[in-house]
Formats: C-alpha cells, structure tokens, sequence
C-alpha cells in the first residue's frame, strides 16, 4: 500500500514478466497431466487387448470408448497447450512494446486465448487470476460472462458413435474387432470358460475410475 491507503502502481515489466513465468508453470501442469493420462490410456489398452483375446466384446466395447474418451481429453489439453504459447509470445511482444511506447497495449490475440484458457478446468483458477490482472492492466477486456460461468460446466463426452468405437477396436486388437458394422455388432465366438471373472470387471471399473479422476 502506498501513502494514504492508495495502492502502489506496479511495473508493468515486472507484471508481464510474472505472467509469463505463471504461464510456463501451467504449461508443465499440462504436459504432467497429458503424460498421466497416457500412461493410464496404455494400461487401459492392454486390458482391451487380454479382454479381445478373450472374446469378450462387451468389456473391449466399455474400453474402447474409454480411450477415445482420453485420447479426446489430451487433444483438449494439447490445445490449451497452443493457447499458451500464444499468450506467451504475445507477452514477450508486451515487453518490446513497454521498450518503445512505455505502456502496455491491449491484444485482441490475448483476449482470445484467455477466453479458452478459463475453461481449462486443470488450469481454470491461475487463467481466472492472471485474466483479472490483465483487465486490471488494459491487455483485454473484461472477459464474457458466459466465458465466466461455463469454467464449471462438466467436461462430459456424447455417447460415442459405434463407428468410432468399431475403429479402436480394429486399431488395438490388429483387426480381430471392428472390421466392419456387420461384423463388430455380432459377438465374438466365446473360448471356453470365458466368462468375465468379477475381478475382471473390478479391473475394468477401477481403470475407468482413474481415467474419470483425471480428466476431473
């Protein structure tokens, strides 16, 4: 606080450094959670493979959709990825700008990335502050109230189409599943004895589980 109760004015090179410091943080927060998520969609896959081997086309099916589900989930983060590359670069073009005209300068481009970097939920809380920082420094504007209320709203995935599905299947399995509609909607002749065991079907939830904690 400065002299009678007025806060002090902030260097706004000092700011836009700690932003972009921030920005690296959340950064490698994604890049963890991206290497989290695909060591659990390989144990997920491997499953898919044993159950395949089995015949049991209605665990590979749950299986299947749960590592599209991942894969679509890393795609996100991957974006959100860009997003903060763009606002790092922007931020860089922040200080050059201070050099010459000694003032910050609004970015439409900031604005832009930011709007999508608050519905990240893995990075929701660190966007929102360094987001009313920027408002507070004339970057961006202040952010849409849709934008604002919609960081809560679930990331839940539409039921899978059956092609997509069928796709997976035939990727992880070399073929055995999913060749084609008419085929991948009739089961599997079923070995002897192949019969999901209850542990199996405790190993199949506990890995959906896993993957549900860490898209949360």
């Amino acid at each position: 606080m400065g002299l009678f109760g007025k806060e002090k004015q902030r260097d706004p090179k000092e700011q836009v450094r700690e932003w972009a410091s921030s920005l690296r943080k959340e950064d490698r927060k994604l890049d963890r959670q991206i290497r989290s998520i695909k060591l659990e969609e390989a144990k997920v896959a491997k499953s898919l493979k044993d159950a395949a081997k089995k015949g049991d086309r209605e665990v590979c099916v749950i299986l299947g959709k749960e590592i599209i589900r991942a894969r679509k989930h890393t795609s996100k983060l991957y974006t959100s990825k860009a997003h903060l590359n763009s606002v790092s670069m922007q931020m860089k073009n922040q200080l050059a700008t201070l050099r010459i005209a000694g003032a910050l300068e609004k970015s439409t481009e900031v604005m832009t990335s930011m709007q999508q970097l608050v519905k990240t939920k893995e990075i929701q809380a660190t966007m929102m502050d360094l987001s009313r920082e920027m408002m507070k420094a004339g970057i961006i504007e202040e952010m849409l109230e849709d934008t604002m209320e919609g960081m809560d709203d679930q990331d839940e995935l539409e039921e899978e189409a059956q092609e997509e599905v069928d796709k997976v299947l035939y990727e992880l399995t070399s073929g055995i599943m999913g060749q084609a509609p008419a085929i991948a909607s009739h089961s599997l002749p079923e070995p002897e004895g192949a019969t999901a065991a209850p542990e199996e079907d405790e190993d199949v939830s506990d890995m959906q589980a896993r993957l549900e904690a860490l898209r949360s």
